[in-house]
């Protein structure tokens, strides 16, 4: 198989696509997560300086807004969730290079790891959806 087959191209766009989306989850999960770590560690400090309780609650609210936002958009779980995709459809590339694993003795190679990467997508996705029609749980 060369490297302009279509198979090879699907795996080559799969793979960059869970990297870029990995990066960009990860990215947006810091961007939330750090100003939120920050805030929450000023708070005390307002507080104990007897700051005026406007600011240290306007804190407490931005760290809600930041961790809604989080939640909303699943952030962390997306950057974890697509950059294991990757790294397994990497895993799968190098096999299928080397000719190792289930690549070894398959009489059509080409097939074997076209099935075996829109398997790893399809799971991913099917995951992806299942998470998101879980429902919200209520806290009491």
């Amino acid at each position: 198989m060369t490297a302009d087959s279509p198979t090879v191209q699907r795996l080559e766009d799969q793979i960059d696509w869970y990297d870029r989306k990995s990066l960009f989850n990860q990215m947006w999960f810091k961007r939330l997560k750090v100003p939120q770590i920050v805030i929450a560690a000023i708070i005390p400090f307002a507080a104990g300086m007897e700051l005026n309780p406007y600011f240290t609650g306007g804190l407490g609210v931005l760290i809600v807004i930041l961790e809604g936002l989080q939640s909303l958009n699943q952030y962390q779980h997306n950057w974890m969730t697509y950059r294991s995709t990757c790294e397994a459809l990497k895993h799968e590339k190098h096999l299928w290079l080397a000719k190792a694993g289930p690549y070894l003795d398959a009489e059509n190679q080409e097939a074997l790891l076209a099935e075996r990467v829109e398997a790893l997508i399809s799971r991913e996705h099917a995951k992806w959806v299942a998470q998101r029609r879980q429902p919200v749980k209520e806290k009491s």
